[in-house]
């Protein structure tokens, strides 16, 4: 029986449509043998998560959660009347000194869980009424995230799903996803690598993030929105502006608009506040308004404009 209060949409999730036809299975096994040598993610450990060797992440065989409930301060798309079903999966495979969840992602706050409960809790959200479900750093879980899918779907989930994540992807592994997640919203964090490297601790960031925008383009497109005003599918990118330009939002909003696409849903962010190691100038001190204001000009004069919450 259906219980859940959102009826007669059109919209049919990727992941349905997978599991109907018996693809989504060949996929759950193709990302758990992954597991055995890991390179789910950009890191490349090559350690055997299924015998409980971690490597970045320090994640193992199973999924591992902090939390999970509707958010409401998400993107207006996602949010809706009901919010965006949430789960704050632990750890991450950025190493941000400035996490405004270091909690979570740095010192691994949650527990493990086994993959039926992780279908349990999309199940919880989804029966919350949540408008989608959606997955915050799942990089390093994308494995266990699909191998709980089943147990969902067989329980009546029928919402898009969110690839939340930092960035820093690993190009087979979105591939191995194609139809998987309906809706990616990836950080595109910065304009040089050197800054990357040294704010993130991630090699290569620049270049990673920018490959993996293009196969999330390639995948689902532009940002598309039900008659409700709820995103259904695309891609949604978010750029937090730092102090002094730190994160080159010129170079990163002129790549956005000449190589994915110039209806790129963008979320510029003002929210950055100096959190966990962030104690030398200038990432000490939070944006000021005139900084804010040049970032939204920049997006413009690049070409973006669908930006989030701004109107034109």
């Amino acid at each position: 029986m259906d219980t859940s209060p959102q009826k007669e949409r059109s919209f049919e999730p990727g992941y349905l449509r997978l599991h109907k036809s018996g693809e989504l299975a060949g996929r759950i096994e193709a990302a758990r043998e992954i597991l055995t040598d890991c390179t789910l993610c950009p890191w490349h450990c090559h350690v055997n998560r299924l015998e409980g060797e971690k490597g970045v992440c320090q994640v193992g065989a199973l999924p591992m959660v902090s939390s999970y409930g509707p958010h409401f301060g998400e993107e207006r798309p996602l949010v809706g009347r009901h919010g965006s079903g949430t789960i704050f999966l632990s750890y991450c495979n950025l190493k941000c000194i400035f996490c405004q969840n270091y909690d979570i992602s740095h010192l691994g706050e949650g527990r493990e869980v086994a993959v039926e409960e992780l279908g349990e809790m999309m199940l919880s959200l989804w029966r919350q009424g949540c408008h989608n479900i959606n997955f915050v750093t799942p990089s390093h879980q994308a494995a266990q995230i699909i191998a709980a899918l089943p147990h969902a779907i067989e329980g009546g989930l029928d919402v898009p799903l969110i690839y939340n994540c930092g960035g820093y992807e690993e190009l087979a592994t979105l591939r191995l996803l194609d139809g998987i997640f309906d809706i990616y919203m990836p950080d595109f964090k910065y304009g040089d690598s050197e800054t990357a490297l040294r704010l993130s601790g991630t090699p290569h960031y620049v270049e990673t993030a920018r490959e993996a925008l293009k196969e999330m383009q390639r995948q689902m497109g532009d940002l598309v929105m039900d008659e409700r005003g709820i995103a259904v599918r695309g891609i949604l990118v978010r750029h937090l502006v730092l102090p002094a330009g730190l994160a080159g939002t010129r170079e990163v909003m002129g790549f956005i608009a000449r190589e994915i696409s110039p209806d790129t849903y963008v979320n510029l962010m003002d929210q950055y506040r100096p959190c966990f190691q962030a104690s030398d100038p200038p990432m000490n001190r939070r944006i000021t308004p005139a900084e804010f204001k040049e970032a939204v000009t920049i997006a413009r004069e690049e070409g973006i404009h669908r930006l989030d919450g701004i109107s034109a």
